[in-house]
Formats: C-alpha cells, sequence, structure tokens
C-alpha cells in the first residue's frame, strides 16, 4: 500500500525546511496543499516539479476520493501554507479516511509555530494545551477563556493581528495579569516577542498594532492564589474600564484570580470611574 506524507513546511524562513522533506516533495507522486499558489512558490524555489493539487477547508469532503484514488497509484504529499499540516488546518478528514482505506500515514516533522513559541517564552514547557485560535465573538471567546482559566499548564492560543488587543483585554479579565510571551512573525525577518504581564502587553500592542501571524503562550493557573500588588489589579480594572465591562461583573471577575475581596474592588472600580 502507498503512503501519505504528512511535510511540515516553514512558516516564514524556508531554510527551516529539512532534507527529508524535500526528498520526500520530489519523490511522491502527488501533492495535496492548501493553496497550491502558496506551495507552487516554495516548490518552485527548490526546482521541485511534482504535481500539485489543492486540499482546503472548504473542498476537503469533495477531494477525499480523488486524494485516496492517488494512492493506489503511488505516495502523496500533505502539505499546509506554513508548519505542520492537520494542525489548525485540514488534515484530520484526510488522515482518517486513508488509514480506513489501509495504506500508512507517515509525519515529516519540522516548524510548528505553536512549538517555537513555547519554547521561546520562557514560560513552563513541561505541560500544555495548545487550544488552536481564540473564538472571533467576544462572547465565545470569554466562554473560550473560562473553560481553562483554572487549568495549570501553560496555555496555547493563535490570534490575527485585527483582534489581538481584545483578546488580550480578554484574557486580563478571564485569566488575571498573567505572564504571557506575545510571538509574531516568528523564524522571519521582523520577529518579534513580547513578554510579560497582560496588562502590559495590552498596552503595548494598544499603541501600535501588530502585523503577521501571532501565537499567545500563557502561564497556567497558579495552584496557590498569589495575591496581586496594587499596581497589578488597578491596571486591570482600568483595562476593564476601558473596554467597557459592567462594574459587579468586573469586579466579580477580579476577586477571582487577583486574591483581593470582591467587595474592595468593587469600591476601588466606582472610585476609578467616579475620577474619570
Amino acid at each position: 500500500m502507498s503512503t501519505l506524507f504528512l511535510i511540515a513546511t516553514p512558516i516564514g524562513n524556508l531554510e527551516d525546511i529539512s532534507a527529508r522533506a524535500l526528498r520526500t516533495l520530489q519523490e511522491v507522486s502527488l501533492i495535496a496543499a492548501e493553496d497550491t499558489r502558496h506551495t507552487g512558490k516554495l516548490l518552485k524555489h527548490f526546482e521541485i516539479d511534482t504535481q500539485l493539487t489543492s486540499y482546503y477547508e472548504h473542498n476537503k469532503l469533495h477531494k477525499l476520493e480523488n486524494i485516496l484514488e492517488a494512492l493506489t497509484r503511488g505516495d502523496v504529499a500533505l502539505v499546509s501554507d506554513a508548519g505542520t499540516p492537520a494542525l489548525n488546518d485540514p488534515g484530520y478528514e484526510l488522515v482518517r479516511a486513508v488509514l480506513n482505506a489501509g495504506h500508512e500515514v507517515s509525519p515529516i516533522p519540522g516548524p510548528s509555530a505553536p512549538v517555537a513559541a513555547l519554547v521561546a517564552s520562557g514560560l513552563p514547557t513541561d505541560r500544555f494545551l495548545y487550544l488552536g485560535y481564540l473564538a472571533r465573538k467576544t462572547t465565545d471567546r470569554k466562554r473560550q477563556i473560562s473553560e481553562v482559566a483554572a487549568q495549570p499548564y501553560t496555555l496555547i492560543f493563535l490570534e490575527t493581528p485585527h483582534r489581538l488587543v481584545a483578546a488580550l483585554d480578554d484574557l486580563l479579565s478571564g485569566l488575571g495579569d498573567r505572564q504571557i510571551a506575545v510571538a509574531r512573525e516568528l523564524t522571519k525577518r521582523f520577529e518579534e516577542i513580547f513578554r510579560g504581564p497582560i496588562s502590559e502587553a495590552a498596552a503595548y500592542f494598544g499603541t501600535a498594532p501588530p502585523r503577521g501571524e501571532i501565537t499567545l503562550v500563557i502561564a497556567g493557573a497558579s495552584l496557590e492564589l498569589e495575591k496581586w500588588s496594587p499596581e497589578q489589579l488597578q491596571a486591570a480594572i482600568e483595562a476593564g474600564i476601558a473596554r467597557g465591562a459592567a462594574t459587579s461583573q468586573l469586579a466579580k471577575d477580579l476577586a477571582t484570580h487577583s486574591g483581593w475581596p470582591r467587595r474592595k474592588i468593587y469600591n476601588w472600580i466606582i472610585d476609578l470611574r467616579d475620577e474619570a
């Protein structure tokens, strides 16, 4: 039986592709690509002329039979636009179908933005949760954050530039002022990793909206709640006021994470609103 190779491709720097990945892309009979134009540029750079076919979110079920049929004639490679295929990209359904048809599935590991951001974050790497993209809608995003707020594991999310500031505000409200690493444009010319409290990240990116792909790595919940400093609490309150959070809900959220009494926080919020 033939093999479906899951091939990781560069997330920015072309030098990150492996020799094995290049050899396999040359040897397979077909490459299934998320975007044939994007992958075509990669293949042209390395002088590879293997046949391409598209395989993306909106045609992935339709293309299953075509790829399974191609596997009867030879090996096939699956690639995404960048990084490891089947992680936040189409691929799961294809892998299941290929295995059910009796073919082999073999990964060729390589670049991965979540792993790259994690190991460079300065946060614990022994236990982590990769959770993909944060939800687009505020209500769904807050629910998603609340579901993992008590987890002691380092949290990894993906986010888009235009939603980053709103996401940081919701993370601050839902998780407290934890340590975060905001990694963008990894392996590229303008690579940047911001490390610090969530409140400082929100202030930094609020004045300089970022570009490029973004990965968020956030400290897990402390098993023993450490009381925030007055400065940390005030920064979180001011961020909540700025995004229009209701006084009662903001006091409740911050009391959960800060170690400060809810009534004390409530009065503090009222005082700051009055001053404003």
